[in-house]
């Protein structure tokens, strides 16, 4: 099962404190789904016995509603900033993790169903960094042009999107998406800020050959 990090450069990330709380950069889960009010509707198969990219594929073809659908149906129901998305799956059930920042600058964790586009779930969680807030993360997306939604469009061209972070990449502000092909491999991509233009991210080891 996969974990996820969102990271805004030069913002320090702290792990997951447990019981909904975390810190104001990285919402950081073992495979979120065990705070949903109810249960996701798709199951997959990602016991021992599946390779990690046949777990890959199965995780995207489960996912019958795409990332920037999942992020729409988030803010439609917690009105803000969506700041990452990552397609998860715990104990066979998957689940859309979308990170949005919003009233009074607070982090919520909203959870979305991939085969029904229904919000399974929502909570707030607890900023326990001054520095690091979430106004650090939103006045860093104040100016862009690309939203989430926009930046898994843009990369829908390279495969199935399973993840989409906000990322300031030295002087360059993208948003990192990541794809999974027909055969389960996984490329890595940025999406500009301000263009919205997709281009390898040469600081991963997948490179991606598929543009």
């Amino acid at each position: 099962m996969k974990r996820r990090t969102t990271v805004i450069s030069a913002v320090a990330a702290m792990a997951l404190l447990g019981g909904g709380t975390a810190t104001a950069v990285a919402v950081t889960g073992d495979d979120g789904g065990s705070s949903s009010a109810a249960q996701s509707s798709v199951r997959v198969k990602d016991d021992d016995g599946v390779s990690d990219n046949q777990e890959e594929v199965n995780e995207a073809k489960g996912a019958q509603v795409k990332a920037e659908d999942a992020i729409a149906a988030a803010l439609k129901h917690t009105s803000g900033t969506a700041v990452g998305a990552d397609l998860d799956s715990d104990d066979g059930r998957l689940v859309w993790d979308v990170d949005v920042i919003g009233s009074g600058n607070k982090w919520q964790h909203v959870e979305v169903d991939p085969g029904t586009g229904k919000v399974l779930g929502s909570h707030t969680e607890r900023d326990d960094d001054g520095d690091d807030s979430a106004a650090h993360v939103a006045a860093t997306l104040k100016g862009a042009s690309t939203s989430a939604e926009d930046a898994a469009k843009a990369a829908a061209s390279k495969g199935t999107v399973t993840s989409v972070d906000a990322d300031d990449d030295g002087s360059v502000k993208v948003w990192e998406v990541e794809t999974t092909s027909a055969n389960g491999a996984e490329h890595d991509w940025h999406v500009d800020f301000q263009s919205g233009a997709v281009s390898v991210d040469h600081s991963s080891d997948d490179d991606g050959d598929d543009d």
